[in-house]
């Protein structure tokens, strides 16, 4: 798995960045951050040492519900799932519906920091 370049940007330069390639005066490069964070901060709190072992622990055990994935690390499913959402969202984590259960996948266990 390669890894996800993330780029800090304040929301304003994110904005202004958004619209110069909507209007066609940029054009981003293959290598150019997908996944954007305003903050240092903001990026620290969802990729903790904490959910990044979640992450190649999801990558390694390969856990077919978030169930069994709360029973690998001990932690309350609820609270597990808030987690996965989140990590979700930034496309870290696909959270794959089978059956009756929901099965997270890990998009990204490496990453590159451009700030």
């Amino acid at each position: 798995m390669k890894p996800v370049a993330i780029g800090i940007l304040s929301k304003e330069e994110i904005r202004e960045r958004v619209l110069a390639i909507a209007r066609g005066e940029l054009k981003p490069r293959a290598e150019d951050p997908k996944v954007w964070f305003t903050s240092m901060r903001s990026l620290a709190e969802v990729l903790s040492d904490e959910n990044r072992a979640l992450l190649r622990l999801i990558e390694e055990a390969k856990p077919r519900s978030v169930a069994a994935l709360a029973e690998l690390t001990g932690r309350q499913p609820g609270n597990l799932s808030r987690t996965l959402r989140t990590m979700s969202n930034y496309g870290f984590v696909e959270m794959r519906r089978v059956k009756r259960e929901v099965m997270p996948i890990a998009k990204a266990t490496r990453f590159r920091i451009v700030a």
